[in-house]
């Protein structure tokens, strides 16, 4: 697993410059220009990485009971060698991720049965795994989950729900197009609320006074992330060389922080991931999330100190570009919808203009368009870095899997 960088002193967010414009990732805090890809690699990228650890999305878990160094442990639930019509093999396996009071990834796996060491699309689901399909062998998750999903009752998942979200993740479609998936819930490693001591936050040690760089939730989601990858590379059916990461939302902007941590994911999918994703957190577009918005609403999202950049995000070090830049030179897709301007369509795309330098440095294409496509327009796909927009609103549907699907079909395959 790739392990976060040192940690150093950083100054309070209080005293930090402002910079209007998206930071230059080519340029380092002293104001060293990056001029060569070892220098991107040695000293640019670790300094980006403490920066997003202290400011935004909390430590990388460290040390040897978060760090895998043996193959995880793991329990067959169950297995079905003729789904989909016979296509495929689906299955739910019980990962064991650290020690007995730790929390257990349940990874629905879906792979095609004539493709050997498949490409895998990895992710988390928002409901649980029943609500992909309608196999009543798919476990029911035990915990909490918010009760605006189908057929959640009293914070609790239920039989009603089997198959509600199942276009979220279209799994035959998937696994008739070549491609393995695997998905988990994401409330198996730290539920959606801002009771930060349960899931895996209960694992830290509380020390009386809140830690403003503490590993925040979607941190310990990618952390998960990183975990199914553990397992998945030693999966027989799975390429390990061919995983890419793929997430909706709040989930997609996980999945933009696991893809930039591990260098062990091939490609990553931030599908309409906004602010703290795929948005910048500097705009002036009055009808995009912000900030201090999204921290009000969602202060376990974000390390303590993401808060306090919410009067002024220009102080910030960092910004999105410098995230998509770390995933450098490995392929990198944002998908959006017309309608969902508070996840900033356009600023989702300004961010790749401003991450392309560090791909150019890097010796590949980045972003090859100098304008943002319309609605519907074919996928920009020609670059490592690629933007889709579709119609319609903040949903992930199986037209978005079919782009997802093309891009790492010139990427991936």
């Amino acid at each position: 697993m790739t392990v976060g960088a040192a940690r150093g002193e950083h100054p309070s967010p209080a005293v930090l410059p402002a910079h209007p414009a998206l930071p230059d990732p080519l340029v380092m805090q002293d104001g060293t220009r990056v001029a060569s890809a070892a220098a991107w690699r040695q000293a640019r990228r670790p300094e980006l990485l403490e920066l997003f650890e202290t400011y935004v999305y909390g430590r990388v878990p460290q040390g040897p009971a978060y760090d895998s160094q043996t193959p995880l442990a793991h329990r067959v639930l169950f297995e079905d060698r003729r789904a989909f019509d016979g296509i495929g093999t689906l299955r739910e396996v019980e990962l064991t991720i650290g020690p007995p009071d730790w929390p257990k990834i349940y990874l629905l796996i879906a792979t095609p049965n004539d493709v050997p060491r498949a490409p895998c699309f990895v992710g988390m689901n928002f409901a649980g795994n029943h609500q992909l399909t309608d196999d009543p062998r798919v476990r029911l998750p035990d915990g909490w989950m918010p009760d605006r999903h189908p057929g959640v009752v009293g914070n609790r998942a239920t039989d009603a729900g089997r198959g509600g979200q199942a276009d979220d993740w279209p799994l035959a479609e998937i696994v008739q197009r070549g491609y393995a998936v695997a998905t988990f819930y994401c409330g198996d490693i730290q539920p959606d609320r801002p009771d930060v001591r349960e899931g895996m936050r209960a694992a830290l040690e509380a020390d009386g006074e809140a830690d403003p760089a503490e590993t925040a939730t979607i941190m310990w989601w990618a952390w998960g992330i990183q975990q199914a990858v553990d397992y998945l590379r030693t999966d027989d059916a799975i390429d390990p060389d061919r995983i890419a990461v793929v997430g909706h939302s709040r989930l997609g902007k996980t999945a933009l922080l696991a893809g930039a941590l591990d260098e062990r994911i091939a490609l990553t999918v931030a599908n309409q991931a906004g602010c703290g994703g795929s948005g910048p957190s500097r705009h002036d577009d009055p009808k995009a999330e912000t900030v201090r918005i999204i921290t009000e609403k969602f202060p376990h999202w974000f390390a303590g100190n993401f808060t306090k950049f919410g009067d002024d995000p220009s102080r910030l070090p960092v910004d999105q570009n410098c995230l998509v830049a770390m995933c450098a030179p490995r392929p990198v897709l944002f998908t959006a919808a017309a309608d969902d301007l508070w996840a900033n369509p356009s600023g989702q795309f300004e961010v790749l203009q401003a991450a392309a330098p560090v791909y150019e440095l890097l010796g590949v294409d980045g972003l090859k368009a100098d304008a943002m496509p319309a609605a519907d327009a074919p996928l920009l796909g020609d670059g490592r870095l690629g933007y889709w927009i579709r119609s319609g609103k903040h949903s992930m549907t199986p037209a978005d899997w079919n782009i997802y699907m093309d891009f790492a079909d010139r990427w991936m395959k």
